[in-house]
C-alpha cells in the first residue's frame, strides 16, 4: 500500500502559498508534461480541491492531502515524499 509523507516544513510552505485552513484538500496528481525519476514526460502537480475516488490520504492538523485512484499509477510503487529545499525555498516530490 502506497503512503504519502509531508515533512513540517513542506507542510507550512503548502498552508501558506495555498492559504489551507483545517477541513482543505489537497490533491497530488500526474500531469503531462515536465520530468521526474518516476514517469517519463510526466510530472506531479498539486491542486486544491475535494476527492472524487481518493486511494491514498495523508491528514495532517485538519489538512487532507490525496492521491486519486485514476492516479496510482504515476507512483509506479513508489512512497511520496513531500521535502523541503531550502535554498529554492519550496517544496521538492521523492520517491521511495
Amino acid at each position: 500500500m502506497m503512503n504519502i509523507y509531508i515533512c513540517d516544513q513542506a507542510f507550512q510552505w503548502y498552508k501558506e502559498e495555498l492559504q489551507l485552513q483545517r477541513g482543505d484538500y489537497v490533491r497530488f496528481f500526474a500531469r503531462y508534461g515536465g520530468c521526474s525519476n518516476v514517469q517519463k514526460g510526466f510530472s506531479l502537480g498539486v491542486n486544491k480541491e475535494a476527492p472524487i475516488d481518493a486511494a491514498i490520504m495523508l491528514e495532517k492538523d485538519g489538512i487532507i492531502f490525496f492521491i486519486e485512484q485514476n492516479d496510482t499509477w504515476y507512483f509506479d510503487g513508489h512512497d511520496l515524499h513531500v521535502e523541503f529545499d531550502e535554498k529554492q525555498n519550496e517544496p521538492i516530490f521523492m520517491y521511495r
